[in-house]
């Protein structure tokens, strides 16, 4: 089971986790990423917390 944990205090909305995301798990929504597909869909190719630039994404298993 993969766990997304996206801290919404350091997200900043620029949507670089959205774009990186090779199975759009991510939308953007009120300024804040958040995970809108099933997180076992997750490829754990870990784009997103290579690509967000506030390091406010962990991936885990």
């Amino acid at each position: 089971m993969v766990k997304i944990d996206i801290d919404t205090e350091r997200c900043i909305g620029c949507g670089a986790c959205v774009n990186a995301c090779p199975v759009s798990l991510f939308e953007v929504t009120d300024g804040k990423s958040r995970v809108k597909g099933n997180p076992d869909s997750c490829t754990l190719c870990r784009a997103c917390e290579k690509t967000c630039p506030v390091g406010a994404i962990k991936i885990s298993e």
